[in-house]
């Protein structure tokens, strides 16, 4: 990230983006409120510096083609995870290789308990989706980016945009269960998780279910 020079400008598109499918000039005009020139301008950064690529939409008939943005795996590895993408998985890799793949997810659901204490330390409300709001707080006060979108029959859903495990899609991937764990545990209720970066989506989902907060 040293290497890096990203404006404050550049920088709140690649917030709006981070965990979000591909956006058009137009859908970022209208999520900055700024104008096609800056847009187009702050795009240049950053495509200069490899953290947007652009995709093409072909339209029926004879239309123009849509391009759209989306941010590239650098931008997810250097802006929102720090060195996790070469410690963490290290770590892992380590402790699989000298105890195997039972202590590590022992580990792992040890590390989730932690964290959950963590938050939960710092979170006053009682009713699971006020507890969730709560949390979705401090983890954008730590440079996250997460929020909270209404469901179905009463349902929330939790979106973390931006992912710290993002380095072990393929290598690890029972480090979905610190999330899911820690969620659980910070809220008091089961948790599901609904969508998941593995699965090709754009972020990971937890679903709360309406049945699960009486």
């Amino acid at each position: 990230m040293s290497e890096l020079h990203v404006s404050p400008a550049a920088m709140r598109i690649v917030r709006h983006l981070v965990g979000r499918p591909p956006q058009s000039i137009a859908e970022l005009m209208q999520a900055t409120g700024v104008t096609r020139t800056a847009i187009m301008e702050q795009l240049g950064e950053l495509s200069a510096q490899g953290l947007v690529e652009r995709t093409t939409e072909r339209l029926p008939g004879r239309g123009r083609p849509r391009h759209r943005y989306i941010l590239t795996e650098k931008a997810l590895r250097l802006l929102f995870q720090g060195n996790q993408h070469l410690l963490v998985p290290a770590l892992l890799r380590a402790i699989e290789e000298l105890a195997g793949d039972a202590l590590r997810r022992k580990i792992l659901k040890r590390a989730a308990k932690t964290l959950a204490d963590y938050y939960s330390r710092q979170i006053r409300a009682s009713d699971p989706v006020a507890r969730l709001s709560e949390l979705c707080e401090l983890i954008q006060k730590e440079g996250g980016v997460a929020e909270i979108v209404p469901s179905g029959n009463g349902s929330v859903i939790f979106r973390k945009r931006s992912c710290a495990f993002i380095s072990m899609f393929e290598e690890a991937r029972c480090v979905c269960a610190v999330d899911r764990e820690l969620l659980g545990q910070v809220l008091g209720v089961p948790v599901r998780q609904v969508t998941s970066r593995h699965d090709g989506h754009f972020c990971c989902e937890f679903c709360i279910d309406s049945s699960d907060r009486r």
